[in-house]
């Protein structure tokens, strides 16, 4: 029979933060992974955490696709925040309890003066940020292109296009300009990659993929191990040090 015990762990939630939850419209996967990220930053005394599509897939026992769409839907709106990558390539997650800036209910939409949506798309102009890492981008994959012969994929490359997709990649998906750089550096001169990856779009909906294989790639190798430590032990020693007091940011996760 199973017989729970918060000293062996629990999740510190403020009741305010589940009375809000409860008046939001959720699905069953988008509950399950605020669940999910609440477990793995509040259950360690952490607001945000690492969190890759396919370890979120796994602890809920659900489709990676799914999950990545559930899971765009709570950023899209603000319920989840993404501060950057993290040191596996994969995004530094947490929850916004800040309420009051989740999407507002429909009735309050409704109320409001309808606005024009403009139909021009947005205009970046030589000195834009975004559009000299289009052009960047661009004279990197051109001299890949022409090398492989394939030339005539990227000729009519809109560079406009190509700067919004890096404003997307940095405003929305919450990634550092240097790490783009850095990816954009090597996916040019990686051997599968620099075909595969011939223009903005797909740069950015490969983004974490790719990142991750970069970081992976140029960590160096470690001589094999018989034994490797389970992740798990140092979870409970974490939960234990917090539950004696000891300082969350104080504890050293590396030994």
């Amino acid at each position: 029979m199973a017989n729970p015990k918060l000293k062996n762990g629990h999740t510190r939630i403020a009741n305010e933060i589940l009375e809000q939850i409860i008046k939001t419209n959720l699905n069953g996967t988008q509950f399950r992974l605020l669940i999910a990220i609440w477990r793995y930053t509040y259950g360690f005394s952490r607001k945000h955490h690492e969190m890759s599509l396919n370890f979120l897939a796994r602890i809920l026992n659900a489709n990676r696709s799914q999950i990545d769409r559930e899971l765009t839907a709570l950023i899209d709106r603000n319920i989840v925040v993404v501060i950057g990558i993290g040191s596996k390539g994969a995004r530094l997650m947490g929850f916004n309890k800040d309420y009051n800036e989740w999407d507002k209910p429909k009735e309050n939409v409704q109320q409001e003066e309808p606005k024009k949506k403009s139909t021009k798309p947005k205009k970046y102009d030589e000195d834009n940020t975004y559009y000299k890492m289009a052009v960047y981008f661009h004279e990197k994959i051109t001299a890949v292109a022409e090398e492989a012969g394939v030339s005539h994929l990227i000729k009519k490359a809109n560079l406009q296009k190509y700067a919004d997709e890096f404003r997307k990649l940095i405003e929305l998906d919450g990634v550092d300009k240097y790490l783009v750089k850095e990816v954009m550096d090597w996916v040019t001169q990686d051997s599968f990659w620099k075909t595969n990856i011939l223009s903005a779009k797909k740069l950015r909906d490969k983004f974490t993929e790719l990142a991750i294989k970069m970081k992976a790639q140029k960590q160096p190798k470690t001589p094999f191990k018989n034994q490797q430590p389970d992740p798990r032990d140092k979870e409970i020693e974490f939960q234990k040090w917090v539950e004696d007091g000891g300082d969350p940011d104080a504890f050293n996760w590396r030994t």
